[in-house]
């Protein structure tokens, strides 16, 4: 895998409950974004959530998603897991 593709579960170094949890957030996004067309996406998440060669199985299923669907998941995903700006106190 691409470094450039080493984002949410797929990002190297992550302790194992994070790399659940984002597990878990990206299949929530991708049912919700893409319905039934992200069945394997998500059925591939749900494997992984117990069998890390799942999250290879995953990164497959994503790249046949349509464009729409995957640029949808991830803008969401990105959105969801993004590090919002500092609020500054006067």
């Amino acid at each position: 895998m691409r470094t450039i593709e080493m984002w949410g579960p797929w990002a190297a170094g992550l302790d194992p409950c994070e790399r659940l949890a984002r597990t878990r957030a990206l299949r929530a996004v991708a049912r919700i974004m893409a319905g039934r067309r992200a069945a394997d996406l998500c059925a591939a998440l749900a494997r992984a959530e117990t069998d890390a060669s799942g999250l290879e199985e995953a990164h497959g299923a994503l790249n046949r998603l349509g464009s729409l669907d995957m640029r949808r998941i991830v803008g969401s995903y990105g959105g969801l897991t993004s590090a919002h700006p500092s609020r500054r106190v006067a």
